[in-house]
Formats: C-alpha cells, sequence, structure tokens
C-alpha cells in the first residue's frame, strides 16, 4: 500500500467498511431475518415479499431524488464531508438499531431497514465525489478498482463472522438463538463500518468546490437548473450516462436476482451461500485487475471487456442446468462484477467538472438507482412468457448490447 498516498488508501478504505453493509443487510441476513419475522407475525410470505421491495423502492426514490439537489449544495466549500458524515452517520445508526427491534415488530423493521438504506446509498454519492480529491485522473481507474477490490475483501470478513456465529447457533453449538445470532450480525456490521471509515475522515478532504456564497439552496437549485439546460456542453457525460444506465442495469439485475435464479435451478441455500462467498474472493483480485489493465489499454476498452463478459454469461445462463454450470457461471460474473462498477465509477469521474463532482454524481446515483427497474422487469415478463428463468436471464442480452452501442459513441476523458 505504499505505493498509495494517504488519501488515496483513506479513500479506499471506505470500500472495506461499507462492504460489510452490502453484504449482511442488503444480500445476506436481514432479508432472511425480516421474512422469518413477517411469517412469524402472521404475514404471508407474498405480503411480506411485497413489502420488502416496496421498502427498497421507496429508499430507491428518496436518494434518486435528493441525489441531484443535495449534490450540488454540496459542492460548497467544506459541504461534501458534511453531507457524508450525516448520511454516513445516518447508515451506521439505524444499522445497529435493527438488533434492538423486537422481531413482532417486523413493520418498524421495515422503517429502520429504509433509514439505513438511504444512510448507505446517501454516503456512497458523496464518498464517490471525493474520489476527484483524493487523486490525479491518471490514477482513477487504479484507485477505484482498488477500492473495490478491498471492499469485495473486506465484506468477506465481517459474513464469515456472522455466518459462522448463526449457524453455530442454528445447530445448538453455542447456547443464543437464531435471531440473537442475527442481531449481533447487526451490531458487526455497524461498528466494522463505522471503525474502519475513521481513516476517511481524518484524511480525506474537498479539495475542489464552489466559493460559498449567500442563500446556498436557492442558488444550488439555480446551479443544477442550469446545468440541466445546458446538458449539450456535456454530451459526453449525458452519452455515458445513458450507456451506463443499460449495462450497469443488467449487472444490478444479475447481483439481485442470482439466488432466486439458484434456487429456481434446485440449487441449496447452504451452496448459494457459499457460492455468494467465493464468489467475493475471486471478484476482489479481478477489481485491482480491471485497474491495473485500464492504465495499460485504457479504461474505456476495459468496459468493453467486462460487458462482454457479462453477454456471454447471459448467453451461458440459457443452457444453465446443473450446480457446476451455476459455479461457473458465477465465476465468470466475479472477473467482471467488480471491475466493471469501478471503472465506470473513475470514467464518469473524468469526465465531470471537479467543482460540480456532488452534483453530477447525484446525476450518477440516479442513473444507476432507477436503472435498477428495466432489469428484473424484463426478466420476469420475459420469464413468465416463456416460462422459463433461464429465458428472463438470456433476455438481459439486449441491455447490455444497447449500453456497449452508446458507450462506444463516448469520448475517450481527456486527462489533465
Amino acid at each position: 500500500m505504499k505505493r498509495f498516498s494517504k488519501e488515496e488508501n483513506s479513500w479506499m478504505f471506505y470500500d472495506w467498511a461499507n462492504s460489510a453493509y452490502s453484504i449482511i443487510i442488503s444480500t445476506a441476513v436481514f432479508p432472511i431475518y425480516y421474512k422469518a419475522a413477517a411469517t412469524e407475525a402472521g404475514v404471508s410470505s407474498a405480503n411480506s415479499t411485497a413489502y420488502l421491495g416496496y421498502t427498497i423502492a421507496i429508499a430507491t426514490f428518496i436518494l434518486a431524488m435528493l441525489g441531484p439537489i443535495l449534490g450540488t449544495i454540496a459542492d460548497y466549500q467544506g459541504y461534501k464531508k458534511r453531507f457524508f458524515t450525516f448520511f454516513f452517520s445516518m447508515g451506521v445508526i439505524f444499522t445497529g438499531l435493527l438488533a434492538f427491534i423486537p422481531t413482532d415488530k417486523w413493520g418498524f423493521l421495515l422503517v429502520c431497514y429504509t433509514l439505513a438504506a438511504v444512510g448507505s446509498a446517501g454516503a456512497n454519492v458523496f464518498y464517490d465525489a471525493f474520489l476527484v480529491d483524493v487523486t490525479t485522473e491518471e490514477r482513477m481507474n487504479r484507485i477505484s478498482a482498488r477500492g473495490f477490490g478491498l471492499g469485495y475483501i473486506g465484506s468477506t470478513i465481517p459474513f464469515i463472522i456472522s455466518i459462522s456465529i448463526i449457524v453455530l447457533a442454528q445447530n445448538g453449538i453455542i447456547p443464543i438463538s437464531t435471531t440473537l445470532a442475527s442481531k449481533i450480525a447487526f451490531i458487526i456490521t455497524a461498528l466494522w463500518w463505522g471503525l474502519f471509515s475513521i481513516p476517511l475522515f481524518k484524511n480525506v478532504h474537498q479539495r475542489y468546490y464552489i466559493e460559498r456564497e449567500p442563500n446556498p439552496v436557492f442558488h444550488s437549485f439555480k446551479r443544477l437548473g442550469k446545468t440541466l439546460k445546458e446538458i449539450k456542453k456535456y454530451k459526453a457525460v449525458f452519452l455515458f450516462l445513458l450507456a451506463y444506465f443499460f449495462y450497469i442495469d443488467g449487472v444490478g439485475t444479475i447481483i439481485t436476482m442470482s439466488t432466486a435464479y439458484g434456487t429456481d435451478l434446485g440449487i441449496t441455500s447452504t451452496n448459494l451461500l457459499i457460492v455468494l462467498f467465493v464468489t467475493q474472493v475471486v471478484a476482489a483480485p479481478f477489481a485491482i485487475l480491471y485497474g491495473r489493465l485500464s492504465e495499460k489499454f485504457t479504461g474505456k476498452k476495459m468496459l468493453y471487456v467486462g460487458i462482454t463478459i457479462y453477454i456471454i454469461v447471459c448467453i451461458y445462463s440459457y443452457f444453465l442446468k446443473t450446480t457446476l454450470d451455476f459455479w461457473i457461471l458465477a465465476m465468470l460474473v466475479a472477473t467482471s462484477q467488480g471491475g466493471i462498477q469501478a471503472l465506470s465509477r473513475s470514467y464518469f469521474a473524468k469526465l465531470i467538472p471537479k467543482d460540480k463532482a456532488n452534483e453530477f454524481f447525484g446525476f450518477y446515483n440516479i442513473f444507476g438507482k432507477f436503472a435498477s427497474i428495466m432489469g428484473p422487469l424484463l426478466v420476469a415478463i420475459t420469464a413468465q412468457l416463456t416460462g422459463n428463468s433461464s429465458s428472463g436471464v438470456f433476455s438481459l442480452v439486449l441491455l447490455f448490447i444497447i449500453g456497449l452501442v452508446i458507450l462506444s459513441r463516448v469520448p475517450e476523458p481527456k486527462t489533465s
């Protein structure tokens, strides 16, 4: 890590910190915990799933609407760290509070989860925008990719600890209930997230900003409106966001629906958890590799590679039949999952004006959030029409091809 500055290391380490939330709260432990609590309270399986879906949609909508507005305000000197701190604190506090809500209060669990999700996603808007403050344009690909790599590695540690406690509790090896074991996992997540975020607070500062002026909120709305009116000046940014909207939708859909798809194939929950864990481990070095290769072949060409691999994944999924096939598919995803997200972040950071980084990453957040709607809908409709979930995943090829074509029209960022 000596090859990187203190600011770069501190920024990258936040991926290590925040990744615990992503895998334990968003993906693995909380959804199962909530479903069990709702079922115990007499809520049907269909309704509990629907309520969780509504909750995720609400959190997504809140962030999509607030992102550009708060981002524009945060472009003023000294505001970026304040907004980051607010959302970070919200995320950590409400993640920890999940452990203290009685299981019969499943509605409060969803409220708490919504606030934690808003905190996590909101903090990421400003965290991503700090990339322009901690490094040079020439190093952005490597720093962004290494951040994702550290995130994948960091996520496995609290994940292993949490799952081990839950499994030991389930089998009566330790004298606690599964419910208590899950609550311990929530506490571990909050502590991990909070502790490893300290370097960012100490060493990362806003270097690019707009000088403060009276009535900052009014002038922020005015600047946001001006940006929207002058969108033609930012043609490269707009084209990239459009391409990103399509291909990241495909990436996100494969991530969020992989366990459901695996279940349809008859893969056990234990095997699914093992696949999820191994995918995280394999994704880490490949994310870093993408960053290094981008310095030789450019970030855009490596994005082409990542999108192409995802097209192969979608085609291969159509012929999936065995657990081995699912493992091969998961490892293909692992080779590009982190790399495509990391290079998208750094490619965008190179295209935008640095003193408006928060405002533009607010738009980046909107496109990323609303992109999570179309892919699952496409999979659902195709699967229902054909009666085959493999056809649903195969249909995502369309999103990747559209994204690839639009990306080809985006100019390479000019380094300065």
